[in-house]
């Protein structure tokens, strides 16, 4: 990375972290991601590549809602040692471009999917995993409002807690992070894009009339004043070869800047060194991140963009 390019991040709050778990490698060298989440089961192995079968021994269940597009087959993982009464922090996880369909299973096999099975049932947030249909974007209103429905379901019928709800996903489901974010605004305590950006990317177009942001202006400022105070912490992978890194740095550059965004640690940047476009493995296998959502609630947030926009 050249020096003109490191020298422009230090003020976004930039961390770098040279080691993470690495789903293939699989290392792990932070018994402070055991002790922090709780997740004891994951000192004995990391998610392979390989698919999965997501199964209810391992918290997962499979939800189907009718939708104008047609039903929409999703999972939802539940902890399964939660109790009945316990209110769960809940994650929407927004997959990628690869794993739209049909099925319901792919989102769960990749990303935060494979550090969930890993966890055996004991990963200590509520997690849902929308799918996006074949040739979608998260970030047209027909996809967002079907991740939203998929969301208020599950809430409603495992015991979510709408205070502390947190949006995450990479490249597609990056985008999707921001968007679905300006489309409901005050509805996530906080974010966490990853390899995202706001104009839609090449070979997917958005009717004039569907997007939120005037393409045409300052899409990066227009996007601040969408989310308000809410958190961000941005992800990127130095060498993704398919949305630049400058894109996350611009996006950071715009949220800190913006009135009302000025409060060090609202916004912060990670840029993974040697990674690509597969930022999620690592961004995911950071302990810290799930510590961070938890530090946030809607109650502790202002939201001082339009919470009427839709």
């Amino acid at each position: 990375m050249d020096a003109a390019f490191n020298q422009r991040l230090p003020p976004l709050s930039l961390h770098w972290h040279p080691t993470y778990v690495n789903p293939k490698g699989c290392f792990m060298n932070r018994r402070h991601f055991v002790s922090l989440l709780g997740l004891s089961t994951l000192a004995l192995g990391c998610a392979g590549p390989g698919r999965f079968v997501p199964e209810p021994t391992h918290g997962f269940i499979a939800r189907q809602i009718s939708t104008p597009q047609g039903p929409h087959r999703f999972f939802v993982y539940k902890p399964r040692h939660a109790s009945a009464q316990e209110k769960l922090p809940v994650i929407l996880y927004l997959h990628g471009g690869g794993e739209r369909g049909e099925d319901g299973v792919a989102p769960t096999q990749v990303g935060l999917g494979q550090v969930v099975q890993a966890a055996l049932g004991y990963f200590p947030f509520l997690v849902v995993f929308p799918q996006c249909k074949s040739g979608g974007f998260w970030g047209a209103p027909d996809m967002a409002a079907r991740a939203m429905q998929a969301l208020t379901m599950a809430i409603h019928d495992f015991g979510g807690d709408p205070e502390r709800v947190y949006v995450t996903g990479n490249s597609l489901g990056g985008y999707g992070t921001y968007l679905l974010a300006s489309r409901y605004p005050g509805q996530f305590a906080a974010l966490a894009p990853i390899c995202g950006g706001v104009k839609p990317p090449p070979l997917v177009s958005v009717p004039k009339g569907e997007s939120l942001f005037d393409l045409s202006g300052d899409v990066y400022a227009q996007l601040a004043e969408r989310l308000g105070r809410t958190p961000v912490w941005i992800f990127h992978g130095e060498s993704g070869p398919l949305v630049p890194p400058k894109i996350s740095v611009k996006i950071a550059q715009a949220l800190r800047e913006h009135v009302g965004r000025s409060e060090p640690g609202l916004t912060q940047l990670t840029i993974w060194p040697g990674v690509g476009h597969t930022a999620e493995e690592p961004t995911y296998n950071l302990p810290q991140l799930f510590d961070w959502f938890l530090q946030h609630r809607l109650s502790s947030t202002t939201v001082v963009g339009n919470s009427a926009l839709r």
